[in-house]
Protein backbone atom coordinates (compact mmCIF):
# COMPACT_ATOMS: atom_id res chain seq x y z
CA UNK A 1 0.00 0.00 0.00
CA UNK A 2 1.21 3.23 -0.80
CA UNK A 3 4.40 1.87 -3.28
CA UNK A 4 7.50 2.30 -3.02
CA UNK A 5 9.02 5.60 -1.04
CA UNK A 6 11.48 7.99 -2.61
CA UNK A 7 14.90 8.46 -1.21
CA UNK A 8 16.25 11.39 0.12
CA UNK A 9 19.65 12.57 -1.03
CA UNK A 10 21.63 10.78 1.43
CA UNK A 11 20.38 7.75 0.81
CA UNK A 12 17.48 7.18 3.19
CA UNK A 13 13.79 6.65 2.88
CA UNK A 14 11.63 10.17 2.47
CA UNK A 15 8.30 11.14 1.59
CA UNK A 16 9.16 13.87 -0.53
CA UNK A 17 10.10 14.60 -3.63
CA UNK A 18 13.75 15.10 -4.72
CA UNK A 19 15.32 16.52 -7.63
CA UNK A 20 18.81 16.58 -6.88
CA UNK A 21 18.83 13.00 -6.91
CA UNK A 22 20.41 11.06 -9.95
CA UNK A 23 17.42 9.10 -10.51
CA UNK A 24 15.55 12.66 -11.56
CA UNK A 25 18.19 12.85 -14.84
CA UNK A 26 20.15 9.90 -15.09
CA UNK A 27 22.26 11.61 -17.80
CA UNK A 28 23.36 13.85 -15.72
CA UNK A 29 23.49 18.04 -15.41
CA UNK A 30 25.04 20.16 -18.09
CA UNK A 31 25.53 24.25 -17.16
CA UNK A 32 25.88 26.38 -19.70
CA UNK A 33 28.25 29.33 -18.88
CA UNK A 34 28.62 31.49 -21.97
CA UNK A 35 30.52 29.05 -24.07
CA UNK A 36 31.92 27.07 -21.17
CA UNK A 37 30.02 24.03 -20.47
CA UNK A 38 30.41 22.14 -17.13
CA UNK A 39 29.13 18.51 -15.89
CA UNK A 40 30.05 17.02 -19.08
CA UNK A 41 33.55 15.31 -20.27
CA UNK A 42 35.15 18.80 -20.22
CA UNK A 43 36.91 19.27 -16.86
CA UNK A 44 36.63 23.41 -16.15
CA UNK A 45 39.25 25.69 -14.26
CA UNK A 46 37.60 28.70 -11.99
CA UNK A 47 40.77 31.10 -10.94
CA UNK A 48 41.57 34.07 -9.84
CA UNK A 49 41.84 36.23 -6.67
CA UNK A 50 39.68 35.79 -3.30
CA UNK A 51 38.90 39.41 -4.01
CA UNK A 52 38.92 41.88 -6.40
CA UNK A 53 41.33 44.65 -4.75
CA UNK A 54 41.70 47.19 -7.85
CA UNK A 55 42.20 47.20 -11.48
CA UNK A 56 46.14 46.77 -11.86
CA UNK A 57 45.99 43.39 -9.28
CA UNK A 58 42.99 41.85 -11.08
CA UNK A 59 44.19 42.76 -14.28
CA UNK A 60 47.76 40.80 -13.83
CA UNK A 61 45.56 37.81 -12.29
CA UNK A 62 42.91 37.54 -14.98
CA UNK A 63 45.76 37.72 -17.70
CA UNK A 64 47.94 35.14 -15.93
CA UNK A 65 44.95 32.89 -15.44
CA UNK A 66 43.90 33.33 -18.96
CA UNK A 67 47.34 32.47 -20.34
CA UNK A 68 47.28 29.38 -18.07
CA UNK A 69 43.97 28.13 -19.64
CA UNK A 70 41.30 28.66 -16.60
CA UNK A 71 38.30 28.41 -18.44
CA UNK A 72 36.14 31.51 -15.92
CA UNK A 73 37.66 34.24 -13.70
CA UNK A 74 36.76 34.21 -10.26
CA UNK A 75 36.99 37.24 -7.70
CA UNK A 76 34.71 38.58 -4.56
CA UNK A 77 33.25 41.84 -4.95
CA UNK A 78 31.13 41.38 -1.77
CA UNK A 79 33.27 39.39 1.04
CA UNK A 80 31.91 38.26 4.14
CA UNK A 81 34.61 37.96 6.74
CA UNK A 82 35.04 37.11 10.11
CA UNK A 83 36.38 40.14 11.75
CA UNK A 84 34.05 43.08 10.99
CA UNK A 85 37.35 45.10 10.71
CA UNK A 86 38.60 43.48 7.91
CA UNK A 87 38.51 44.22 4.50
CA UNK A 88 34.82 43.29 2.30
CA UNK A 89 35.55 43.82 -1.03
CA UNK A 90 34.96 46.66 -3.21
CA UNK A 91 30.83 46.22 -3.61
CA UNK A 92 29.73 47.56 -7.40
CA UNK A 93 33.21 49.59 -8.54
CA UNK A 94 34.60 45.89 -7.71
CA UNK A 95 32.18 44.13 -9.98
CA UNK A 96 32.67 46.82 -12.58
CA UNK A 97 36.30 45.77 -12.58
CA UNK A 98 35.50 41.91 -12.99
CA UNK A 99 33.46 42.57 -15.83
CA UNK A 100 36.07 44.32 -17.93
CA UNK A 101 38.90 42.33 -17.18
CA UNK A 102 36.01 39.30 -17.85
CA UNK A 103 35.63 40.28 -21.06
CA UNK A 104 39.25 41.88 -22.36
CA UNK A 105 40.44 37.85 -21.83
CA UNK A 106 37.44 36.35 -22.81
CA UNK A 107 36.55 34.16 -19.25
CA UNK A 108 32.94 34.50 -17.53
CA UNK A 109 32.87 35.78 -14.39
CA UNK A 110 32.01 33.91 -10.72
CA UNK A 111 31.56 35.67 -7.66
CA UNK A 112 29.37 35.56 -4.26
CA UNK A 113 26.15 37.18 -3.48
CA UNK A 114 25.88 37.55 0.24
CA UNK A 115 22.22 38.86 0.56
CA UNK A 116 18.94 38.93 -2.07
CA UNK A 117 19.24 42.78 -2.33
CA UNK A 118 22.22 42.44 -3.92
CA UNK A 119 20.83 39.83 -6.66
CA UNK A 120 19.50 42.00 -9.38
CA UNK A 121 23.11 43.79 -9.33
CA UNK A 122 24.73 40.73 -9.44
CA UNK A 123 22.86 38.56 -11.79
CA UNK A 124 22.52 41.05 -13.97
CA UNK A 125 26.74 41.60 -14.37
CA UNK A 126 27.85 37.58 -12.88
CA UNK A 127 27.55 34.70 -15.09
CA UNK A 128 28.22 32.46 -12.03
CA UNK A 129 26.63 33.77 -8.35
CA UNK A 130 28.60 31.60 -5.94
CA UNK A 131 26.63 31.17 -2.29
CA UNK A 132 29.30 30.63 0.22
CA UNK A 133 29.96 28.38 3.27
CA UNK A 134 28.23 31.23 5.63
CA UNK A 135 25.08 31.12 3.41
CA UNK A 136 24.48 27.55 2.69
CA UNK A 137 21.15 27.73 4.87
CA UNK A 138 20.06 31.09 4.02
CA UNK A 139 16.75 29.64 2.95
CA UNK A 140 15.53 33.28 1.59
CA UNK A 141 18.55 33.84 -0.69
CA UNK A 142 18.63 29.96 -1.55
CA UNK A 143 14.56 30.52 -2.72
CA UNK A 144 15.34 33.79 -4.53
CA UNK A 145 17.76 31.71 -6.62
CA UNK A 146 15.54 29.41 -7.63
CA UNK A 147 13.46 31.84 -9.06
CA UNK A 148 16.51 33.15 -11.05
CA UNK A 149 17.29 31.40 -14.60
CA UNK A 150 21.31 31.61 -13.88
CA UNK A 151 23.86 29.04 -13.01
CA UNK A 152 24.11 28.78 -8.84
CA UNK A 153 27.70 27.52 -6.86
CA UNK A 154 26.83 26.45 -4.09
CA UNK A 155 29.46 25.69 -1.37
CA UNK A 156 29.43 23.28 1.04
CA UNK A 157 28.81 24.86 4.45
CA UNK A 158 31.74 24.54 7.19
CA UNK A 159 30.06 21.77 9.11
CA UNK A 160 27.42 20.68 7.04
CA UNK A 161 26.53 16.98 6.26
CA UNK A 162 26.09 15.76 2.90
CA UNK A 163 22.40 15.54 3.26
CA UNK A 164 22.03 19.01 4.74
CA UNK A 165 24.32 20.13 1.58
CA UNK A 166 22.02 18.43 -1.07
CA UNK A 167 19.00 19.61 0.83
CA UNK A 168 19.83 23.01 0.05
CA UNK A 169 20.57 22.58 -3.20
CA UNK A 170 17.05 21.18 -3.38
CA UNK A 171 15.68 24.46 -2.21
CA UNK A 172 17.20 25.96 -5.42
CA UNK A 173 15.77 23.54 -7.98
CA UNK A 174 12.84 23.21 -5.82
CA UNK A 175 12.07 27.07 -7.49
CA UNK A 176 12.84 26.31 -10.67
CA UNK A 177 16.52 26.82 -11.22
CA UNK A 178 18.34 23.52 -12.51
CA UNK A 179 21.62 25.40 -13.30
CA UNK A 180 23.29 24.14 -10.22
CA UNK A 181 26.90 23.33 -9.50
CA UNK A 182 28.14 21.84 -5.94
CA UNK A 183 31.17 22.84 -4.48
CA UNK A 184 33.10 21.31 -1.55
CA UNK A 185 35.19 23.79 -0.27
CA UNK A 186 36.42 21.26 3.36
CA UNK A 187 34.35 20.75 6.80
CA UNK A 188 35.68 21.91 9.64
CA UNK A 189 36.91 19.18 11.82
CA UNK A 190 39.45 18.58 15.20
CA UNK A 191 42.00 18.28 12.29
CA UNK A 192 44.24 21.76 12.81
CA UNK A 193 47.13 21.51 10.20
CA UNK A 194 45.56 22.84 7.34
CA UNK A 195 42.35 25.44 7.19
CA UNK A 196 39.24 22.36 6.96
CA UNK A 197 39.60 18.88 5.55
CA UNK A 198 38.88 18.25 1.96
CA UNK A 199 36.03 15.61 1.90
CA UNK A 200 37.02 14.03 -1.24
CA UNK A 201 34.47 10.84 -0.43
CA UNK A 202 31.54 13.51 -0.91
CA UNK A 203 32.87 14.51 -3.82
CA UNK A 204 32.68 10.98 -5.56
CA UNK A 205 29.41 10.33 -3.17
CA UNK A 206 27.49 13.05 -4.62
CA UNK A 207 28.84 12.31 -7.80
CA UNK A 208 26.55 8.87 -7.60
CA UNK A 209 24.31 10.51 -5.71
CA UNK A 210 22.88 13.56 -7.77
CA UNK A 211 22.98 14.29 -11.35
CA UNK A 212 24.40 18.23 -10.36
CA UNK A 213 28.09 19.04 -11.39
CA UNK A 214 30.87 18.84 -8.22
CA UNK A 215 33.53 21.84 -8.21
CA UNK A 216 36.25 21.35 -5.68
CA UNK A 217 37.89 24.21 -4.04
CA UNK A 218 41.07 23.11 -2.78
CA UNK A 219 42.36 26.77 -1.67
CA UNK A 220 39.59 27.21 0.98
CA UNK A 221 39.53 23.28 2.12
CA UNK A 222 43.50 23.40 2.42
CA UNK A 223 45.12 26.75 3.27
CA UNK A 224 48.01 25.82 2.11
CA UNK A 225 49.17 27.17 -1.06
CA UNK A 226 51.77 23.96 -1.35
CA UNK A 227 48.45 21.82 -1.10
CA UNK A 228 46.87 23.09 -3.89
CA UNK A 229 48.09 20.93 -6.39
CA UNK A 230 48.25 17.65 -4.93
CA UNK A 231 44.42 18.21 -4.15
CA UNK A 232 43.71 19.67 -6.96
CA UNK A 233 45.27 16.27 -9.25
CA UNK A 234 43.26 14.38 -6.70
CA UNK A 235 39.91 16.13 -7.18
CA UNK A 236 40.16 15.55 -10.90
CA UNK A 237 40.84 11.67 -10.09
CA UNK A 238 37.92 10.96 -8.04
CA UNK A 239 35.29 12.35 -10.34
CA UNK A 240 35.26 16.29 -10.01
CA UNK A 241 34.32 17.90 -12.85
CA UNK A 242 35.96 21.41 -11.93
CA UNK A 243 38.26 23.63 -9.86
CA UNK A 244 37.94 26.51 -8.07
CA UNK A 245 41.12 28.03 -7.45
CA UNK A 246 42.34 31.19 -5.65
CA UNK A 247 45.64 33.14 -7.48
CA UNK A 248 46.88 36.55 -7.26
CA UNK A 249 49.74 38.25 -8.66
CA UNK A 250 51.23 38.98 -5.24
CA UNK A 251 49.41 36.77 -2.50
CA UNK A 252 51.98 38.42 -0.07
CA UNK A 253 50.00 41.51 -0.48
CA UNK A 254 46.40 40.24 -0.92
CA UNK A 255 44.27 41.85 1.68
CA UNK A 256 42.15 38.73 1.91
CA UNK A 257 43.59 35.31 2.17
CA UNK A 258 47.03 35.88 0.82
CA UNK A 259 47.83 32.95 2.56
CA UNK A 260 46.09 30.56 0.82
CA UNK A 261 46.69 31.84 -2.94
CA UNK A 262 48.33 30.50 -5.28
CA UNK A 263 51.11 32.13 -7.63
CA UNK A 264 50.72 32.41 -11.17
CA UNK A 265 53.40 30.02 -11.71
CA UNK A 266 52.49 27.51 -9.79
CA UNK A 267 48.74 27.74 -11.16
CA UNK A 268 50.19 27.71 -14.88
CA UNK A 269 52.44 24.18 -13.67
CA UNK A 270 49.20 22.78 -12.20
CA UNK A 271 47.12 23.40 -15.46
CA UNK A 272 50.23 21.71 -17.10
CA UNK A 273 49.72 18.69 -14.80
CA UNK A 274 45.87 18.14 -15.11
CA UNK A 275 45.67 16.50 -18.20
CA UNK A 276 48.08 13.71 -17.56
CA UNK A 277 44.83 13.02 -14.43
CA UNK A 278 41.95 13.46 -16.15
CA UNK A 279 43.00 11.01 -19.08
CA UNK A 280 43.27 8.31 -16.80
CA UNK A 281 40.00 8.63 -15.81
CA UNK A 282 38.77 8.99 -19.54
CA UNK A 283 38.86 12.95 -19.27
CA UNK A 284 39.52 16.19 -20.45
CA UNK A 285 40.32 19.93 -20.12
CA UNK A 286 36.93 21.66 -21.55
CA UNK A 287 38.01 22.59 -25.19
CA UNK A 288 35.61 24.34 -27.26
CA UNK A 289 33.83 22.50 -29.86
CA UNK A 290 35.22 22.29 -32.89
CA UNK A 291 32.21 23.02 -35.84
CA UNK A 292 31.80 20.09 -38.16
CA UNK A 293 32.70 21.62 -41.35
CA UNK A 294 35.56 23.00 -40.27
CA UNK A 295 36.95 19.56 -38.77
CA UNK A 296 35.65 18.22 -41.97
CA UNK A 297 37.69 20.77 -43.79
CA UNK A 298 41.03 19.77 -41.78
Amino acid sequence: MGGQQPEDPAGRRDPGAHRVLRAARPEGTRVRVGAVEVGGPGFVVMAGPCAVEGAEQLELAARAVAQAGAHLLRGGVFKPRTSPYAFQGMGEPGLKLLVDAGRRHGLPIISEVMETEQLPLMAEHSDILQVGARNMQNFGLLRALGRLRKPVLLKRGLSATVQEWLNAAEYILAGGNEQVLLCERGIRTFETSMRNTLDLAAVAWAKERTHLPVIVDPSHATGIPSLITPMSLAAAACGADGLLIEVHPRPEQALCDGQQAMSPGDFATLMQRLPGVLAAVDRHLWTPAVPAQIAGAR
